[in-house]
């Protein structure tokens, strides 16, 4: 084989293991990303889920003010 076959080889070779190394970070960074992401919307669900409660809560405390303010009249 000529020198340039072998030169363009060893140049494939190499630039392929330095595309799957690449590869292999960024997919790395993206399963990061996700699990933040899917940590965030598990608390914004969470948040979701308690809000009815507390408007209910604050409904109530609501009717128990009035009770006390007509009480005091």
């Amino acid at each position: 084989m000529s020198d340039s076959i072998i030169t363009a080889l060893i140049t494939s070779g190499l630039t392929l293991l330095g595309v799957i190394i690449a590869n292999g970070k960024n997919q790395a960074v993206t399963e990061t990303r996700l699990d933040e992401l899917t940590r965030e919307v598990r608390e914004h669900n969470n948040f979701a889920k308690r809000m009815p409660v507390v408007e209910e809560q604050i409904k109530v405390i609501n009717h128990r003010i009035d009770d006390l303010e007509e009480y005091h009249k």
